[in-house]
């Protein structure tokens, strides 16, 4: 089950590391290319001030963005601005999302996200938690996979196991750091957990496995029995 109580503290914890952590930049470290392509880390610093504000729309019951082209505009226009004013937005937006968490609510309620996804409300503050550590990562200053919460990783793989589930182009994979296996792929249970007779066996150590199914590795130092290493689909 998930407790939204327990996630919100987790993201406020994730956000001061990540807000120290750019603090310690200047203006020209944010306009330096980040992990992400195409994206400099004052992109990935506008995103997630704006995703901030656009899952406070989801738990207000507004669409979570107007639409795909004002998210990608928003993000474009923020991205060059100087290290003080995006720390200023992220930390204002991250705190009106805490608020909005904090609120009364009906937290089994389901909501809707872009694209048609839907969730329920209480999956939404891990759902950002995802956002700040993963894009922590992404900026490329010294916050890696390994440094992750392990409870995060673990959630996270079993997440992206569930999100995989069925697709017909990824084959049925058992997913496991050997001691914990996910389910994922074709003809697995839908639910992330490890059933049934897998086609390919994917095993390393957690880090690398959830880099891997995040689209953050390659994969290539997963040990892989059964086939080669699934090609995933682009989250």
């Amino acid at each position: 089950m998930n407790d939204h109580v327990r996630d919100l503290a987790s993201v406020r914890d994730a956000t001061e590391r990540l807000l120290t952590a750019v603090a310690a930049l200047d203006n020209a470290d944010v306009t330096e290319p980040s992990r992400l392509p195409g994206w400099s880390r004052g992109h990935v610093l506008a995103h997630l001030a704006r995703n901030a504000d656009a899952l406070v729309n989801v738990l207000e019951g507004r669409p979570m963005y107007s639409s795909g082209q004002a998210r990608d505009a928003e993000i474009e226009r923020d991205a060059p601005r100087a290290l003080k004013t995006q720390l200023v937005d992220l930390r204002d937006s991250s705190a009106r999302f805490q608020e909005t968490g904090t609120a009364p609510a009906d937290w089994s309620r389901t909501v809707e996200l872009r694209n048609g996804v839907t969730d329920s409300a209480a999956r939404v503050p891990f759902r950002r938690w995802i956002e700040v550590e993963l894009h922590h990562v992404d900026l490329g200053i010294g916050y890696e996979l390994e440094d992750l919460p392990e409870d995060f990783t673990e959630r996270e793989i079993a997440f992206l196991a569930d999100r995989f589930a069925g697709h017909p182009d990824v084959p049925s994979t058992r997913v496991t750091n050997g001691t914990r296996a996910w389910s994922t792929g074709r003809d697995s249970a839908g639910d992330g957990s490890a059933g049934g007779d897998a086609e390919v066996t994917v095993t390393g150590p957690a880090p690398t496995l959830l880099g891997w199914l995040a689209g953050r590795r390659d994969g290539a130092a997963l040990h892989v029995e059964g086939g080669p290493l699934p090609a995933l689909p682009p989250l």
